[in-house]
């Protein structure tokens, strides 16, 4: 059973940053798509940025220009960069993994993100 272990949460003021970092307990042939979604109470759980196998990146529109999304393929991880974090990141941050050969959804249990001051 492939697990997905995500790190790097946690409380952070406005205007700080932070990086997650989510790794497959054992390698995956083929992921295809890398993403981070993210869910704050009383919300849907929402995209906030995908990287395909290829390189292309997605952001949602209230994230671009201050979250990055990056890859290791050999290591099976994936990254998220965040700066100038604003109160409204707050949530519960979640990765996933997508094998489209397999037509397969890999999660993560997911990491508290807290912009407060």
């Amino acid at each position: 059973q492939v697990q997905l272990v995500e790190s790097g949460g946690g409380l952070v003021q406005p205007g700080g940053s932070l990086r997650l970092s989510c790794a497959a307990s054992r390698s995956i042939f083929s992921i295809y798509r890398m993403s981070w979604y993210r869910q704050a109470p009383g919300n849907e759980r929402e995209l906030v940025a995908a990287i395909a196998s290829g390189g292309r990146t997605t952001y949602a529109d209230s994230v671009k220009g201050r979250f990055t999304i990056s890859r290791d393929n050999a290591k099976n991880t994936v990254y998220l960069q965040m700066d100038s974090l604003k109160p409204e990141d707050t949530a519960v941050y979640y990765c996933n993994f997508y094998v489209r050969t397999t037509v397969t959804n890999y999660w993560g249990q997911g990491t508290q993100v807290t912009v407060s001051s």
